[in-house]
């Protein structure tokens, strides 16, 4: 199983156009320090690859993989679909991008699945460009491959570690269904017994997050906030980071250390200490031996 990190960051990506903060700030200076926002790239199978999460950068991110480049025929592409880990917007508003697919998977929890294609309209928005499938994502000790019928032979196969009832802004209030609305993914690889855990978003570490932690090769958790009250400090947010929905680094750092796997973070808000390579924070966490991931890094398991 190979992937590969398209992007790190939180909603607004870093530099966010409407701020000044010092993160932004530096990555203006500093164009090394941006980021896109937080996507993963999952080659499935040779020529089937998936995509964790459809980001605002989606077009920059298929163009920096050379795995997702189309070819050898004018509108052959490996991308097969979208795996969602929720339904916020800054994971969902690349589903548009992809309208000129002939056909799209996307993997999701039926709360997702209807936020996405109800209230956000993408089923009735692109049903005249692509052809949708819905794929209900398993979960815990249940996997799924990724490769579809008659498509080259899969290894690779999907779960779903569920998190919270944590809905976005645009699908709260009445009528917005029960269920799991944030969940992390469990990516393994029944040919080499590789595994990743990726959860982008985080508002709790439930027991069973904590078992498929240990179980896997590598996990790649929620870094929006250093903090509990980064938020508040910025003065951005009248929320602590956990009533955002996000465990900050400090409270998830010693749970990564224990673990036997690679551990890294991702989802960085452009407020982090940790989007500046030469900050203190980036320092403590490099003498716990934990990093951020980097965006153009692959991963093989």
């Amino acid at each position: 199983m190979r992937l590969r990190v398209l992007g790190t960051a939180a909603g607004g990506g870093v530099p966010q156009w409407n701020c000044a903060c010092p993160g932004c700030r530096g990555a203006r200076a500093h164009p090394e320090r941006r980021r896109l926002h937080a996507s993963l790239a999952v080659e499935a199978a040779p020529g089937r690859a998936y995509i964790v999460n459809a980001t605002p950068d989606l077009g920059e991110q298929v163009e920096s993989c050379p795995w997702l480049l189309p070819g050898p025929g004018p509108r052959d592409t490996p991308l097969a679909g979208v795996l969602l880990t929720d339904a916020e917007l800054d994971h969902t508003l690349g589903v548009p991008r992809l309208r000129e697919a002939d056909e799209l998977e996307i993997w999701s929890t039926p709360a997702v699945r209807e936020a996405v294609a109800e209230r956000l309209g993408l089923d009735a928005l692109l049903a005249p460009y692509v052809g949708l499938t819905w794929r209900g994502l398993p979960s815990g000790d249940d996997f799924e491959p990724l490769g579809g019928p008659g498509g080259p032979e899969c290894t690779v196969e999907v779960s779903s570690i569920p998190l919270s009832d944590k809905r976005p802004r645009y699908a709260a209030g009445p009528g917005s269904p029960e269920g799991d609305w944030v969940v992390a993914l469990w990516l393994r690889d029944r040919a080499t017994g590789g595994s990743l855990l990726y959860a982008p978003a985080m508002g709790v570490w439930p027991p069973a997050l904590d078992e498929a932690a240990y179980a896997s090769d590598c996990v790649i958790v929620d870094g929006t906030f250093w903090d509990d009250e980064e938020p508040l400090r910025s003065g951005f947010s009248k929320r602590t980071a956990t009533q955002m929905g996000h465990l900050p680094v400090t409270e998830t750092a010693a749970r990564l250390t224990a673990l036997p796997g690679r551990a890294l973070y991702t989802h960085l808000n452009n407020t982090s200490p940790l989007v500046d390579p030469d900050s203190p924070e980036r320092a403590e966490l490099a003498a716990l031996g934990l990093a951020v991931a980097e965006e153009g890094m692959v991963i093989e398991l």
